[in-house]
């Protein structure tokens, strides 16, 4: 940190008396950031079909994500840096969290090859080959200017053998320490603090997902991240796995359960203490005519939806969820028009968003076990 005092900051509000439910408040330059809370998906420098005006007034988004891979290949590290960062470059004044890109280079098995000096791999783009280490995966999360970084990992595929889970979680350890080199012997660039996350790994097997954690809480960094589940897992795997590892990591540092997942999984991911979630699903699934309501799951494209004139879901709120109707959002998702996708997924993060927020409201409140029992069957329905 160089110089640099790390302005991140965690308070811890509440915690469930039958549960580990937590509400908190993380604190950076760019804002507050109320918990438990979920951080819809920006790729790309943009969360896919919604504006930043809806982002914060529409759905209140309190913290949005980019991604260190795509963002490394385009727009490329110079024009972001040129432009300010990322805050400047998409014009989000919020806070931001940047994946380190490791789920993305992993999952191009074909065209990368792992060693432990880093990643080599060959763009998606034009097939171009790069390097990935932890030191300039540090240096290039500087230059994008996220609020909040993560460590470079590998996120391990599922299933592994017992053996290949070891020696990646070590793997993970060792560049967590060259991450934490690199990142307390630099500082940022344009005027704020950030932070580094560190990732737990060790896939399903509990004494590596136990040493790893213990090694992650020992680096005494300013929040906490849990990586490599909802990779094909059994849910009940990653419920188990989360709440031992949950009981490891510090309990004044925020916990951060990555690319999870469905409104079931948040809730019960809250249940056992985690703060912090970010996923894909409601935009993407959004964009294919699967809408999550406060009632339960609709598919707007069946034909039951064909002549229902009531709002998208008026008990949600929202000009977007309760201005347009079931109807006419079936009519353009069945034309195929590009106003069914920004409708569809500006309504599913004010879901995501109400989600969290209500969760917040019963933790404090006291009642959050019996709420979220009800919750999760009614909103997990098929209507």
């Amino acid at each position: 940190m160089k110089g640099e005092i790390c302005c991140m900051k965690y308070e811890l509000h509440k915690t469930d008396s039958q549960s580990k439910a937590r509400a908190g408040k993380i604190t950076t330059d760019h804002g507050e950031i109320l918990t438990p809370i979920f951080m819809p998906v920006g790729t790309a420098a943009t969360v896919k079909a919604v504006h930043q005006r809806e982002l914060a007034n529409d759905i209140k988004a309190q913290i949005i994500l980019g991604n260190t891979y795509h963002l490394y290949l385009r727009p490329g590290l110079d024009i972001l840096e040129r432009a300010g960062g990322l805050h400047k470059f998409n014009g989000w004044s919020g806070p931001i969290l940047t994946d380190s890109g490791g789920y993305q280079v992993f999952s191009l098995k074909d065209i990368r090859k792992i060693s432990e000096e880093g990643v080599k791999f060959q763009s998606h783009i034009d097939g171009s080959r790069h390097l990935f280490t932890p030191e300039n995966v540090m240096d290039t999360q500087r230059t994008i200017g996220a609020d909040i970084i993560m460590a470079f990992d590998e996120c391990a595929p599922y299933p592994c053998d017992y053996n290949y889970a070891k020696k990646s979680m070590e793997m993970t350890h060792r560049w967590l320490k060259r991450c934490i080199d690199r990142f307390d012997s630099t500082e940022g660039k344009y005027g704020y603090s950030q932070a580094l996350f560190p990732i737990v790994q060790g896939s399903v097997y509990k004494d590596l997902r136990i040493q790893s954690a213990e090694f992650i809480a020992e680096q005494n960094r300013e929040g906490n991240a849990i990586g490599g589940l909802a990779v094909g897992e059994p849910a009940e795997k990653m419920y188990e796995t989360i709440d031992y590892v949950n009981d490891i990591l510090p309990k004044d540092k925020p916990r951060y359960l990555m690319g999870v997942g469905t409104p079931e999984n948040i809730l019960e991911g809250i249940a056992l203490g985690i703060d912090m979630f970010d996923c894909v699903m409601p935009t993407r699934n959004a964009r294919n005519g699967m809408l999550f309501t406060t009632q339960g799951i609709i598919n707007i494209r069946n034909e039951k939806w064909k002549d229902d004139f009531t709002a998208i879901d008026e008990a949600l709120g929202g000009y977007v969820s309760t201005f347009y109707s079931k109807a006419y959002l079936r009519h353009l998702v069945k034309c195929d028009e590009i106003l069914s996708a920004q409708i569809a997924s500006v309504h599913n993060l004010t879901f995501y968003l109400w989600l969290v927020g209500q969760a917040r409201e019963h933790i404090l409140a006291g009642d959050f076990l019996t709420w979220k029992n009800a919750m999760v069957k009614q909103v997990m329905q098929r209507l």
